[in-house]
């Protein structure tokens, strides 16, 4: 009986009712869009980290850190047995870093010099070609960004000056054979790739090694000397840490959401209480005890919750389905700032996100229509009959 009555109040009060269950179905919407947004942000890194860089993980040299160039010249040291004996059966592969700089188009431009095994297919870049230009002194290998900063193309020649384990400066001329396409843009604004072969011999390095990546589904090697094991969490650190500086913005959003679907429906809720007062005292009258009362009014509440939920499904589906499925372009390319960003953002919609998200408002809004319907407690059938809703 209490719900037959709740639904007919509802769809009697036509227009505050469609006020109220459209302001909720857009803080459903928006919560769930932006949601998704992070979501498909962190997962966007993870996949292309994994896919480029770190495939199942990497061993540092216990030196090296990736956000300080000052650490370069040192972090590097004979590769562990047990490591080694992976790169030998082709499950990883090592990669040795040094500063440079290199001469283009009579310009200097400090670079990232990374000498990586040119026959691994554990990550995706194309180091297989840095193997078919043997007649060239040092075959590099550039990302289209560091093409594009540098003005090189293809073929194009300029010197590479280093600083070896001996600390002496030597130079040499580089070759640009291939210009790589790259979502990760740490493999490729500021970085030039060489044999990993050749790294070692110019930097008079013989079998060392920066990090080594190994493939994926294989268990941590717990002997790896005073080497550090990192796994792809780890990797994308620094985008978490963007995301999560980024929450509270969004956060205030949410609650600025939730408090205006929250502010209708209780105002609705006192409106009610206060011209519904001959309802209530006849409702009262005829034996309807004051709880379930109450009940009639927060049942109201949670309908209108329920509306929202399906008015967000009719209204606002197709466009969640529409960017999950085509993503959002963004305006600018985040690479440039240091965000492993893509160029059109895909949002995730998680089912638990989807779950969360509902019954979270859904609970806001049962409060706030309890709340106000408390007041029904303390009134008198014969006041409530002669109209007279205040306490």
């Amino acid at each position: 009986m209490l719900f037959n009555i709740a639904i007919k109040n509802l769809f009697g009060a036509k227009l505050r009712t469609s006020l109220n269950v459209f302001v909720t179905s857009i803080s459903f919407f928006l919560v769930i869009f932006i949601s998704g947004m992070y979501d498909g942000m962190r997962e966007y890194a993870k996949n292309i980290t994994i896919e480029t860089e770190v495939a199942g993980g990497t061993y540092w040299h216990p030196g090296y850190d990736s956000m300080d160039p000052r650490t370069f010249e040192d972090s590097h040291s004979i590769i562990p047995n047990q490591i080694k004996k992976l790169i030998d059966q082709k499950y990883a592969f090592g990669v040795l870093i040094s500063q440079a700089s290199i001469y283009p188009n009579g310009r200097i431009m400090p670079v990232v010099m990374k000498g990586i095994t040119s026959n691994q297919t554990i990550v995706n870049m194309p180091t297989n070609v840095l193997d078919q230009h043997n007649d060239i002194t040092i075959p590099v290998l550039i990302g289209s960004g560091m093409a594009k900063n540098a003005n090189l193309k293809v073929g194009d020649s300029f010197t590479i000056r280093w600083l070896d384990a001996d600390r002496t400066y030597d130079a040499d001329e580089g070759t640009v054979i291939h210009i790589m396409e790259t979502e990760n843009f740490k493999l490729d604004l500021g970085h030039i790739w060489i044999p990993l072969s050749k790294a070692q011999s110019m930097l008079a390095m013989k079998n060392q090694a920066t990090y080594v990546t190994y493939a994926k589904d294989l268990e941590a090697i717990k002997d790896i000397e005073d080497w550090i094991n990192h796994d792809v969490d780890y990797m994308i650190r620094d985008m978490e840490a963007m995301i999560k500086a980024d929450e509270p913005g969004a956060q205030v959003m949410y609650s600025i959401l939730l408090a205006l679907a929250a502010m209708g429906i209780f105002n609705a809720q006192i409106l009610s209480i206060f011209r519904r007062g001959k309802e209530i005292g006849t409702l009262m009258a005829l034996g309807m005890t004051r709880s379930r009362v109450v009940w009639l009014f927060t049942l109201e509440g949670g309908l209108n919750a329920l509306l929202a939920g399906i008015m967000t499904l009719i209204l606002f589906g197709p466009v969640l389905f529409y960017f999950g499925k085509n993503g959002i372009p963004l305006p600018m390319d985040y690479s440039e700032m240091g965000m492993l960003v893509a160029k059109r953002l895909i949002p995730i919609y998680s089912f638990s996100l989807i779950i969360s998200t509902t019954i979270l408002i859904s609970i806001i809004v049962l409060v706030v229509s309890y709340i106000p319907s408390r007041k029904i407690t303390k009134m008198k059938p014969t006041d409530a009959l002669r109209g007279r809703a205040a306490v």
